[in-house]
């Protein structure tokens, strides 16, 4: 039976190792998610969601709890989608990413050079081809994405990119295309379950930020939510200071709050094509979903 929503984002951590300069920086305080926290969040987002991921803001690669989350995922029967930048990687990791409640894990490759533009990448991406290979072999049914993001054109016209994707190509013996539309299509397949993933870079919503428009639609809430370190249900994968905050799992359990007055009027409103909320009508990422102008 299909469930509620296809992805709920857990933040077991909003640290990241790393400071990127397409990812902004965190404003609220560095938080891990407490075990506690995260097993009362698994049991109950468990029988809503196809998929949960470790992942709104910092990378999960960091959580000194990580092995202990895999476990309660896999005692709850929730499937784990991952995504991060793979500089934490390690051998003695391999076996913990290899379990077998991972669906697919991400690896931003593009965050390596935009933090080390003059550090010889071979040792990084060998880890991570070690693991990816051990996954092709143990693993066949795991998803595993290279992405290339934040570039000038989607191949790469920038020097450094364009050596990761050749280093790519050379290793899994594939031969890249010389042209991708990323407005079409942003995924090539590699070999099995392993793709390329290619897209642009886009402007994080913020309060700050002027108004883009009033209408408009989204998947908030629809296929997928956010839980913050702290507990903070949030309604997309984007609200990374809880500028809309629906309610807090401490206090309510999720299907209350995912019940309440704010959230519903949020749906309403992307059904109807009206952002009701000042943080959706700031926020870029909504353009994709439509092509009509939003006035």
């Amino acid at each position: 039976m299909k469930k509620r929503f296809h992805k709920v984002h857990i933040e077991i951590s909003n640290i990241c190792n790393l400071q990127c300069s397409f990812c902004p920086a965190v404003i609220r305080d560095n938080k891990m998610m407490e075990i506690g926290l995260f097993e009362e969040v698994v049991k109950q987002v468990a029988p809503l969601t196809e998929l949960i991921c470790f992942h709104l803001m910092g990378d999960p690669l960091v959580h000194p709890q990580l092995e202990q989350m895999i476990e309660i995922c896999d005692q709850h029967n929730a499937n784990i989608f991952l995504v991060t930048n793979g500089v934490l990687l390690r051998p003695e990791k391999y076996d913990l990413m290899l379990h077998r409640r991972f669906h697919q894990i991400n690896f931003s490759l593009h965050s390596f050079f935009d933090n080390f533009p003059d550090k010889d990448p071979s040792n990084y991406l060998e880890r991570i081809f070690n693991f990816t290979e051990r996954a092709l072999a143990e693993r066949p049914e795991l998803y595993l994405n290279f992405r290339l993001w934040n570039l000038n054109d989607p191949l790469g016209s920038q020097t450094p990119n364009t050596q990761m994707l050749e280093r790519i190509c050379q290793r899994f013996s594939f031969q890249a295309p010389s042209e991708i539309d990323v407005r079409k299509k942003k995924s090539i397949n590699i070999k099995n379950r392993l793709y390329l993933h290619f897209d642009t870079e886009f402007t994080w919503p913020s309060l700050d930020l002027p108004v883009l428009g009033t209408n408009g639609t989204c998947y908030g809430l629809s296929s997928h939510f956010g839980i913050l370190a702290d507990g903070t249900v949030v309604p997309c994968c984007l609200d990374k200071e809880a500028a809309i905050p629906l309610g807090h799992v401490t206090e309510k359990p999720i299907l209350d709050i995912l019940g309440s007055r704010r959230a519903q009027d949020i749906i309403k409103g992307f059904k109807q094509r009206k952002l009701v909320e000042n943080l959706c009508q700031r926020c870029q990422y909504i353009e994709r979903f439509d092509n009509a102008n939003l006035t």
